[in-house]
């Protein structure tokens, strides 16, 4: 064997362990949730019965079902933009800042890296009732009538959000940060000497040339809000998606369906049917953006 052979057999030796990972891991799972959801699988995988697309219609019709998925769609075209937009404002912000940055970077990604069940909890308390919540306890001092928040069908959802976007936050700061560091000084001296304000500078230098990060951070937090579920679970009214399913995403309806009700057939339908939101959702952003995007 030649030493170029013994080359090509290490390499692919080594690619053979994440590719068994994949496959063990990643896509056995995925094709038997596939096979299970053309099933009426319940608790204990006996007396299976193959019943085709008898799942797909019984979630269709669940007005629970769409309801879920009209939630996660609002999550993720609400929560998605908003934080890449917050984050990259005040990455610019700390841009400025000559001293202290890795303090000030610090306090901000501390809730990214803040365990959620925690963080979610903490963020329950504070929006709980009068005497217990502190932020409706602030509102009557400031003469405020105390909000329903987590309580109220119609702001439930949009706290849920508010908390996500200040977790996200901080990731978004960091990487945004890092993109701005890394545009060539020699564009902004050559802007300025030009006579280049700093508006131009922002929408003609920094923006452009921040869009292959900004395609990223879209794309992965479309997903994470679209697969969001630990901040649904622990914030939400008696921890079901509540009040009234108004923040039950579809993950949330498939743990209940699977867990709760034990129709392991139905929630494998209904995770296929977020799986294709996911990437039909991902593959119109790139999509869209990919060609607006200078590498």
């Amino acid at each position: 064997m030649t030493l170029g052979n013994k080359r090509i057999v290490v390499a692919y030796t080594f690619l053979l362990i994440p590719l068994l990972y994949f496959i063990g891991v990643r896509l056995f799972p995925m094709l038997y949730a596939m096979v299970m959801g053309l099933t009426d699988m319940g608790l204990a995988p006996k007396n299976l019965h193959f019943i085709g697309l008898e799942n797909f219609k019984t979630i269709f019709t669940d007005p629970v079902f769409i309801k879920s998925l009209t939630n996660t769609l609002r999550y993720a075209f609400i929560g998605g933009p908003l934080v890449i937009v917050v984050g990259l404002f005040f990455a610019l912000q700390l841009n400025l800042i000559s001293r202290g940055k890795g303090f000030y970077r610090l306090i901000y990604v501390l809730p990214y890296i803040t365990p959620v069940v925690a963080v979610s909890w903490v963020w329950r308390w504070l929006f709980q009732s009068p005497p217990i919540g502190l932020i409706n306890a602030i509102f009557i001092r400031l003469g405020i009538p105390a909000q329903g928040f987590l309580g109220d069908p119609s702001m439930a959802l949009y706290c849920i959000i508010m908390v996500n976007v200040w977790v996200d936050m901080g990731y978004c700061i960091t990487i945004f940060l890092a993109g701005i560091q890394n545009i060539p000084t020699d564009f902004i001296e050559a802007a300025k000497i030009d006579g280049a304000t700093s508006r131009t500078l922002l929408f003609k230098i920094t923006l452009p040339l921040l869009l292959p990060i900004t395609l990223f951070l879209m794309v992965m937090e479309g997903i994470s809000f679209l697969r969001i579920f630990t901040q649904v679970f622990n914030m939400s009214f008696q921890s079901s998606g509540g009040p009234l399913n108004s923040t039950k995403s579809a993950a949330m309806y498939i743990y209940q369906t699977a867990f709760t009700q034990f129709k392991m057939g139905q929630a494998a339908s209904a995770s296929m049917v977020l799986f294709l939101m996911i990437m039909v959702v991902t593959l119109v952003q790139m999509k869209f953006f990919d060609k607006k995007v200078n590498y």
